[in-house]
C-alpha cells in the first residue's frame, strides 16, 4: 500500500514539474503499473510500455480518421482490447492501454498528435515512477513473510493436531478452521512463487539462495503433510472408538513424536533454541508408524473391514514423518554450507 502511494505522489510531483496539462494520468499509470516483486517489475516494464503505445496510437490514428465522439471511443477500447488480448498482455497493461485510449480521445485544442504525444508522456512517467519505487524504495521482504506465515500456520495446525486427537476439538469450528488454514496455505504458496521469481544480481548468492529456496519449499510442503494429517484425523474422529484402544494410543504417540519433532526443526530454525541434530533425529527414530500400519492392515485382513478407514491416516502420518527427515537432512545441510546466515524476522507488512 505505502509503495503505490510514493508510486502515484512520485508521479504526480514530476509531472507538475514537467509542465504537463493534466497530472492525473500519471497518477493512474502508477497506480496500475505497481508490481508486488522487483522481478515482476522488469518482466511487466516492457509489455506495459506496449500496451501504452498501442492506446496511443489506436487513439490517435481514429480521432484523425472518424473522430473522438463516444461510440468511436467505444470502439477504439474494443479494437485495444483485442490487441492486448491477442498479443497476451497483463491485465495492469490493459488498463493502461485503456487509460491511454480514454485520455488522448479526450476533447482539445491542440493538435492530436501533440495531445496524443503528451499523453503518452504522461503516461510513462507513471510507469516509470512505479518501477522506480519497486526497484529502490522498500524491497519486498518476502523471505521473512513467507517464513512467518509458515511458522504461524504449522503453529495453529499442530496445535488443532493436539486437541483433537484426545478428541476435545468442536467439530464445527474445527472444519470451519480447517476451510481457513487452506487458503493460507495458497497464499502461502503465492509469496513463495513471489520469492522464486526475485533475481540475484550478485553471483556470490545465488547459491545459498539455491539453497534457502529447497528448504522453503520442503518447510511448505511438511506444513502442507500436517494439514493432511489434520484433516484426515477430523473424517476419522467419530470412529476412533473402532479401533483397539492400544492402537488407538500408539496412533496418538506417533502424532506427538511428528509434532514434537516438528516444533523442534522449526525453532532450531529460528535460532530460538540450539540446533541439535542428534535430538531432532532421535525424536523420529521413536517414531514405530510402520508398526502401526501393519496393525491396522492384520486387522483388516482378519475381516474386520472398518478398520481400513484408519489405513490412510497411517499412511499419511508415515508420509509426514519421511518429509520431516527430509526437512532435518536438508537443514544439517543448509548449516555446513551459510552457517552465518540468519534469517531476519520482523513484523509482517503489506506486500504493496
Amino acid at each position: 500500500m505505502f509503495k503505490t502511494g510514493l508510486a502515484v505522489a512520485l508521479a504526480l510531483f514530476a509531472a507538475s514539474i514537467i509542465g504537463f496539462r493534466s497530472n492525473v494520468f500519471a497518477g493512474f499509470a502508477a497506480v496500475f503499473a505497481m508490481q508486488p516483486s522487483i522481478y515482476q517489475s522488469f518482466k511487466t516494464i516492457v509489455k506495459q510500455l506496449q500496451a501504452n503505445f498501442i492506446g496511443v496510437l489506436t487513439a490517435t490514428v481514429l480521432s484523425y480518421s472518424i473522430g473522438n465522439d463516444p461510440i468511436t471511443v467505444g470502439i477504439a477500447v474494443v479494437i485495444v482490447i483485442s490487441l492486448c488480448r491477442f498479443l497476451k498482455l497483463e491485465k495492469s497493461a490493459v488498463s493502461i492501454s485503456l487509460i491511454a485510449v480514454i485520455s488522448v480521445m479526450e476533447t482539445t485544442d491542440m493538435e492530436i498528435y501533440l495531445f496524443a504525444l503528451m499523453r503518452f508522456s504522461s503516461l510513462m512517467l507513471g510507469i516509470l515512477s512505479a518501477f522506480i519505487v519497486n526497484l529502490l524504495f522498500i524491497p519486498p521482504k518476502y523471505e521473512t513473510k513467507l517464513f512467518q506465515s509458515i511458522n504461524h500456520i504449522t503453529s495453529e495446525v499442530l496445535q488443532w493436531l493436539r486437541v483433537t486427537t484426545r478428541h476435545l476439538s468442536d467439530d464445527p469450528s474445527l472444519k470451519k478452521e480447517i476451510k481457513r488454514i487452506g487458503s493460507e496455505l495458497k497464499r502461502v504458496d503465492e509469496v513463495y512463487s513471489l520469492l522464486a521469481e526475485e533475481q540475484i544480481y550478485f553471483h556470490k548468492n545465488r547459491s545459498m539462495r539455491a539453497r534457502k529456496l529447497v528448504v522453503f519449499r520442503q518447510l511448505i510442503k511438511v506444513t502442507n503433510k500436517s494439514y493432511e494429517v489434520l484433516k484426515s484425523i477430523q473424517s476419522v474422529d467419530n470412529r476412533a472408538n473402532l479401533i483397539p484402544e492400544l492402537i488407538r494410543k500408539n496412533l496418538v504417540k506417533e502424532i506427538d513424536i511428528v509434532i514434537h519433532a516438528h516444533e523442534h526443526i522449526l525453532l532450531g530454525f529460528m535460532g530460538k533454541i540450539k540446533r541439535d541434530e542428534e535430538h531432532s533425529i532421535q525424536y523420529l527414530s521413536d517414531s514405530s508408524i510402520p508398526k502401526l500400519v501393519d496393525g491396522l492392515l492384520e486387522m483388516y485382513q482378519a475381516n474386520e473391514s472398518d478398520y481400513l478407514t484408519f489405513l490412510p491416516l497411517a499412511t499419511i502420518l508415515m508420509s509426514y514423518h519421511h518429509e520431516l527427515e527430509h526437512l532435518q537432512r536438508l537443514l544439517n545441510s543448509y548449516d555446513q554450507f551459510h552457517s552465518n546466515e540468519k534469517l531476519e524476522l520482523i513484523k509482517s507488512r503489506d506486500l504493496e
